[in-house]
């Protein structure tokens, strides 16, 4: 059943507590039963905006090249119902002050239609394409995928019919927990199928990509820095470099 505003005003004050839930994940027991209520069935992907993905060429990309941004295009134009949120849940709740709160997810899916009409509205193919593109502007990351939360926080399903993209910031997205929930868990976010970041000769190690990165997944040794295999391939780490 669609939740009520009431439900989803008390969901946005319980916001923060999402760090010790994501602790108790690490306790047995408690870890099989959040995972059962809240993360069952997940599967997510990070897209990196396409300007940091590197083509080391002056041509166009080959065909065979398939930027971040047409992934999210193809199941816009392939879905037959499309629902954006007024706002987003992770950054009304953190009162987020870089980053718009109106650019909300993008629910695609026959699910979509369930949720309740106060929060969002069901649009066109072209006004969910330029959605999105608003959102890469403004300097959100898209995590797409399907997001068992979703299901639960708006009282809508079944989750197989509903796919979620999200818009996220780099200061206030739910998926900041990454590193505080147990691997069973967090593993179900992963870097897009083909993305991999490489830390070039120039690096100078000066450590902003350990500061933007949310995973944790990054550390400066022998004053470089290195990537390990935890990276979900967002791409932040590029945009911030300065070299």
């Amino acid at each position: 059943m669609a939740r009520s505003r009431l439900f989803v005003s008390l969901l946005k004050k319980l916001f923060p507590s999402r760090f010790m839930l994501a602790r108790l994940t690490r306790m047995p027991g408690f870890r099989e039963l959040i995972d059962k209520m809240l993360f069952d069935g997940d599967h997510l992907f990070y897209l990196p905006k396409d300007r940091v993905i590197q083509m080391n060429m002056k041509v166009e990309p080959p065909e065979s090249m398939v930027l971040p941004s047409k992934v999210v295009e193809y199941f816009i134009q392939k879905a037959r119902y499309h629902w954006i949120m007024n706002f987003c849940i992770c950054r009304e709740s953190t009162k987020c002050q870089d980053y718009p709160r109106d650019l909300g997810c993008l629910f695609l899916g026959e699910a979509a239609l369930n949720i309740n009409p106060a929060f969002g509205r069901r649009v066109s193919k072209e006004e969910a394409l330029e959605h999105v593109r608003k959102c890469r502007d403004a300097g959100l990351v898209h995590l797409i995928g399907r997001n068992k939360l979703d299901t639960v926080w708006l009282g809508t399903g079944p989750g197989e019919k509903l796919l979620t993209i999200c818009n996220c910031c780099p200061c206030c997205c739910l998926w900041l927990v990454l590193p505080t929930l147990h691997e069973s868990i967090g593993n179900k976010v992963k870097k897009m199928p083909g993305v991999e970041v490489k830390v070039e000769e120039k690096c100078i190690g000066c450590g902003k990509c350990v500061d933007i990165c949310f995973v944790e997944a990054i550390a400066i040794e022998n004053g470089r820095a290195v990537i390990k295999d935890t990276c979900r391939g967002c791409g932040r780490c590029a945009e911030i470099c300065p070299v």
